[in-house]
C-alpha cells in the first residue's frame, strides 16, 4: 500500500461486513498481473476488525478477500512506467465501496496477514530462482563477448582484469544457486525454510545486480545499448533486491532467527 510496503502489517484498506457483503475501501500499490485482459480477480488483504491490547495498543485483524475485477468500484489504475520488467503488468488499485459476497473471504477471518507472510516465504524462493537465472545469463553473455571482442591485438577475455571479473560473476551465480536449491529442498521436504528463503533471496538478488553491473562493464559502451541483453539485465535486476521483501527485510529476518 502507499504507506505499507515492507511494513505489511500497516495495511489501511478496510473491509466491513454487513448484510452478507464485504464493503472494501482503500488503495494498493505495485500489484502484478492486476490489469491484463485475462485477469479475473485480485486477492486483497484488508482490515476487518481490531481489538485493544492490555497495554492500550490496537491490534488489527487482517483478512483476505477475493474481488472479481468486474466489480463496481474496483479500478486498476494506469500501469506504471517502470525502469525494467516492462513485460510485467503492474498497476495501482483503487477500491471505492466495492461490494463482494461474504463467502469471498479466503481462509479464516483474521488469518490474512499470517497467510500473506507464508506466501512471501515461497515467493522469495521463486525470486531467488529468477535472480539466479539473471546472474547466470550475465555470465554466459560476458563469456561469449569476451571471446569475440578484440582489443590491443587479442580477445579481451585474455586480459586478467576481464577474466577475473567474469570468474567472480560465476562464483556469485554458483553460490546463489546453492542457496536457492537449499531453500527449495527444505520447502519441498516440509521442513522450516523461512530463514533459508530469506538468505537465498538476498544472496541471489545481490548476485543478479552485481553481475548485471559487471557484465555492463565487460561490454563497455555496448553494455549501455538496449539492443544488448546485458542492458536489459541491468534494468531488470534492481527490482530483485526490492520485490518480495527488500534486502534490508531479509537481513532483519535472518538476524531475528539468530536471536538478535
Amino acid at each position: 500500500e502507499p504507506e505499507a510496503g515492507s511494513d505489511a502489517g500497516g495495511t489501511k484498506t478496510t473491509a466491513k461486513l454487513g448484510g452478507g457483503e464485504w464493503v472494501i475501501n482503500g488503495n494498493k500499490e505495485f500489484i502484478t498481473n492486476s490489469g491484463t485482459d485475462i485477469t479475473r480477480l485480485v486477492t486483497v488483504t484488508a482490515v476487518t476488525g481490531q481489538e485493544e491490547r492490555a497495554d492500550g495498543s490496537i491490534k488489527k485483524e487482517i483478512s483476505t478477500i477475493l474481488v472479481p475485477t468486474n466489480t463496481p468500484g474496483f479500478t486498476a489504475e494506469k500501469a506504471y512506467n517502470k525502469v525494467g520488467w516492462n513485460a510485467s503488468d503492474t498497476h495501482p488499485l483503487t477500491f471505492s465501496n466495492v461490494h463482494v459476497p461474504e463467502e469471498n473471504l479466503l481462509g479464516t477471518q483474521g488469518r490474512g496477514y499470517a497467510n500473506f507472510l507464508s506466501i512471501l516465504d515461497e515467493g522469495r524462493i521463486a525470486i531467488a530462482a529468477l535472480a539466479v537465472g539473471a546472474a547466470q545469463g550475465c555470465v554466459d553473455q560476458s563469456v561469449k563477448y569476451a571471446k569475440e571482442r578484440s582489443a590491443f591485438g587479442q580477445n579481451i577475455g585474455k586480459y586478467q582484469a576481464i577474466a577475473f571479473k567474469i570468474a567472480r560473476m560465476e562464483a556469485r551465480a554458483h553460490t546463489a544457486r546453492l542457496a536457492y536449491y537449499d531453500a527449495a529442498a527444505r520447502m519441498l521436504a516440509g521442513k522450516p525454510f523461512k530463514t533459508q528463503a530469506a538468505i537465498a533471496k538476498m544472496v541471489a538478488g545481490e548476485a543478479a545486480m552485481d553481475n548485471a553491473r559487471d557484465a555492463t562493464q565487460v561490454f563497455g559502451g555496448y553494455g549501455f545499448i538496449n539492443e544488448f541483453t546485458v542492458a536489459r539485465h541491468y534494468r531488470d535486476s534492481k527490482i530483485l533486491e526490492v520485490g518480495e521483501g527488500t534486502t534490508e527485510v531479509q537481513l532483519m529476518l535472518i538476524a531475528r532467527e539468530l536471536g538478535l
